[in-house]
């Protein structure tokens, strides 16, 4: 694969990083290959936007690797060959354009060059840059690299790390190859450490410093912070991998409650109440993200040519190629009650948000743009936003740490009827969590009237069981992971991390094999490591 990362270069050092307008109103010609590319303050923005351009192209890069060989997707008759590869597990696919990982090496070559660059004007110009925004800049670069480098992780299980920023050509081999273990921890030194004097830790305010004077709102710039990926909930993933369950439940718990404390607004940020429940097919069926679920995500404009493949994909409408349908077996899991069971519910409204039947009969992914009153009226109009992370996500990791910590109550009420559930009149006596979460906080005069319901409770659904069986409430989590996030690449690595933590690669595999017609096959190279992408790396 050296000699993919090495055109990957090729490719990074002569191609130029032209940003659109509107949405990115800079000029980013030249970001790698000029000797002194940033040779005003303004082109410090202009250069991590530029960055900004190539995380949109590998946005929905994740979905087709992992959930092709997920639970639910398989290929159509009209998918490539390519797609069926990766559904077949095939071990050689030298040539794949999916399987591919150059694109996310481009984004770290660029990371790294972006930090020398910026630090060399820093150095050139230390009475006029604005020190302020060049930490903050510095601070979401370790951050989009750390969060590409996590992602090839747990795609590819191993990646090559390097921190130059390769301005002519090296021996490659002189960088180390990294399997997940390390990549997670060489991940949570990059933030912890940093580059010149500065940590993952700090936040561009693109609003503030390029439209302060209007009402966020009705700011243009209010969704640009969203692009980088938060440290809390990147920290907190890397954490979850490595075993270090309180610190994501500290990380989590601590950026939930502060949200929380703040309003009691309908909507308030990151609560799964009868809100988000009520518009729950708005996560994805809006111009931009949801604000109550958004915690980062990765914007597009169709009408900048910033697009993705996912209408593509998923969609059967003209221009669309439908490559992508569900699975008879991953789509009936939402109704069959032995495995989700939905108590009163007449069904779990998140079936009809995912699925429906074309005009052919057909059934597609309908989550990205509903057949019924899509935002995008326009079925070539590709330009989804993709969550990197979202409410539901933090509610999953933190329910999962505080399991393997043995607070059982605390992960069953996230996963079921929320914390509210629990103290519906206040005094949460759960370390960590507050009365934020329930009917019982207020701010000035008025009291919260949406308050916490938990993953399946805004969808009015029966509780699943919880129990002193730490490995069988992990699988309850999983599975309700399943109903919440399919096609959104986040279902299979979450079952990669539990089949590590028991070694028990059948957790993969039980949930895999049934939509396939050679289900043994399949599970015999999943047990043979199959699940993380073989890829050329000599």
């Amino acid at each position: 694969m050296k000699k993919y990362i090495w055109k990957c270069l090729l490719l990074s050092m002569v191609i130029t990083l032209g940003a659109c307008e509107s949405f990115f109103n800079v000029e980013t010609d030249n970001v790698l290959d000029h000797d002194d590319y940033i040779s005003q303050e303004s082109e410090m923005y202009a250069g991590y936007i530029g960055i900004m351009t190539k995380v949109q192209a590998i946005g929905d890069k994740a979905i087709y690797l992992t959930d092709t060989r997920g639970e639910l997707l398989e290929p159509t008759k009209n998918a490539k060959s390519e797609l069926y590869s990766l559904y077949n597990y095939e071990t050689d696919l030298t040539g794949n354009s999916y399987a591919d990982p150059a694109a996310y090496y481009d984004v770290i070559i660029a990371c790294n060059d972006y930090l020398l660059r910026i630090y060399e004007y820093k150095e050139k110009n230390k009475t006029s840059v604005n020190i302020d925004h060049y930490q903050a800049l510095v601070s979401c670069t370790l951050r989009v690299k750390a969060w590409v480098y996590l992602t090839l992780g747990k795609v590819y299980g191993e990646a090559v790390w390097f921190d130059d920023p390769m301005r002519e050509k090296k021996d490659l081999s002189q960088f180390p190859l990294k399997n997940l273990d390390e990549i997670v921890t060489s991940c949570k030194e990059l933030l912890v450490n940093g580059f010149d004097g500065v940590n993952g830790r700090l936040s561009i305010s693109w609003k503030e410093w390029l439209d302060p004077e209007t009402e966020t709102s009705e700011s243009i710039y209010r969704y640009w912070d969203s692009m980088t990926p938060e440290y809390f909930a990147l920290y907190a993933e890397l954490c979850l991998w490595s075993g270090e369950y309180q610190k994501t439940v500290d990380l989590i718990l601590s950026a939930m409650n502060a949200r929380f404390a703040a309003t009691v607004n309908d909507a308030t940020p990151w609560m799964r109440n009868d809100k988000i429940g009520g518009v729950y097919g708005t996560i994805w069926n809006l111009l931009n993200p949801a604000p109550q679920e958004t915690v980062s995500a990765i914007l597009y404009d169709y009408t900048q040519n910033q697009t993705n493949s996912l209408l593509k994909h998923f969609g059967s409408e003209y221009p669309n190629e439908y490559l992508l349908a569900p699975s008879t077996v991953g789509r009936t899991r939402f109704s069959d009650t032995s495995f989700n069971p939905l108590g009163g519910a007449a069904a779990d409204r998140r079936e009809g948000v995912t699925f429906a039947k074309d005009a052919a009969g057909n059934y597609v992914i309908q989550k990205f743009r509903p057949i019924s009153k899509p935002a995008r009226a326009n079925a070539y109009q590709d330009d989804v936003h993709i969550y990197i992370y979202r409410a539901g996500e933090l509610y999953c990791m933190l329910a999962e740490a505080l399991n393997n910590l043995g607070r059982t109550a605390e992960a069953s009420a996230l996963i079921n009827a929320g914390i509210n559930g629990s103290f519906p009149n206040g005094g949460v006596s759960w370390a960590g969590f507050t009365d934020a979460w329930t009917t019982a906080w207020r701010v000035g005069e008025k009291n919260r009237t949406y308050a916490d319901k938990g993953v399946r409770g805004i969808f009015g659904l029966a509780n699943r069981k919880f129990t002193d069986d730490q490995q069988a409430n992990d699988m309850q989590i999983l599975d309700e992971m399943m109903l919440e996030f399919p096609c959104e690449g986040k279902i299979y690595p979450a079952m990669i991390r539990m089949a590590k933590r028991y070694n028990d690669y059948n957790i993969i595999a039980d949930r895999v094999c049934p939509k396939y017609t050679n289900p043994e096959d399949i599970r015999a190279k999943i047990l043979a490591g199959g699940y993380f992408l073989h890829w050329n790396l000599k």
